[in-house]
């Protein structure tokens, strides 16, 4: 039923008070990263199915930057010419293929009128969902002062020599440090340091000796792999498709959406 009343919603906000049709929103396209791990695409698929079920009436599509099809170019052409199109990176700070991979692509597409809306982090909803997988992978929400004392969190997620990006992900520590009312070190799979065995041994030193890993990875892959196996206790599963995954994915599309465009004469105007 709800499935329903959300589908006959949609279609009326489709229609002005007058009666007539109101112009389409914007597609959107999701841009993933790609991965050899097939959980990865299924992973995506899903979000997306969560992404059509909250805005039935938006035109949802996918594209990743590499190693998976639909490849993002091929679904930007696909788009070119039909219809405003707004590209939401399933990526989590501003690194490189934010800055430079995705605007470039979508400015090599003739006839493309596309915004590129921000990664997804930092943003509470992130926060939601690492603290949600952390407590499915057995994360205590009650504990003693002792325990408390005891216990702290490793954010791990991909790395990037962007300092925009590792400012981000610090920022999103912070975030959950607040939430869980522990420390929370940020540690990188590559391009950056600490790894997650440093930041494991660093924390050990200061008397944390329960440490969990929340996987900061949009997908299963082999950085949350790897990240996993260097896990002393406890490690999270990925962001993946928690319902608080798609309801962001739809929040930085609104936001590009209602971003002015500053120049009009630009095919792309990053959000």
């Amino acid at each position: 039923m709800n499935r329903i009343a959300g589908q006959l919603g949609s279609r009326l906000a489709l229609v002005a008070p007058d009666g007539t049709r109101r112009p389409a929103p914007p597609a959107l396209v999701l841009v993933a990263h790609g991965s050899r791990d097939p959980r990865a695409l299924a992973t995506v698929r899903t979000l997306i199915e969560r992404v059509r079920e909250l805005r039935p009436h938006l035109d949802v599509h996918l594209g990743h930057i590499e190693l998976n099809e639909p490849l993002l170019a091929d679904t930007l052409a696909s788009l070119a010419g039909r219809q405003d199109t707004v590209l939401v990176p399933l990526l989590l700070g501003r690194g490189y293929h934010v800055r430079r991979d995705i605007p470039e692509t979508a400015a090599a597409v003739p006839g493309l009128h596309a915004r590129v809306a921000g990664p997804l982090g930092p943003h509470p909803l992130l926060v939601e969902t690492l603290y949600a997988r952390l407590v499915e992978a057995g994360w205590r929400t009650r504990m003693s002062d002792a325990g408390r004392r005891a216990s702290a969190v490793v954010l791990a997620s991909a790395g990037s020599r962007a300092p925009d990006s590792a400012a981000d992900t610090r920022r999103t520590a912070q975030m959950l440090a607040e939430r869980l009312g522990v420390p929370v070190v940020p540690a990188y799979a590559s391009a950056a340091a600490p790894t997650v065995t440093a930041a494991v041994r660093s924390l050990a030193a200061r008397g944390r000796h329960r440490i969990a890993v929340a996987s900061y990875f949009t997908a299963p892959g082999r950085f949350a792999t790897q990240v996993a196996e260097e896990a002393p206790w406890i490690c999270a599963e990925p962001l993946g498709d928690h319902p608080a995954m798609a309801r962001l994915v739809l929040h930085r599309y609104d936001q590009a959406v209602a971003a002015p465009e500053s120049a009009p004469e630009r095919t792309l105007i990053p959000a």
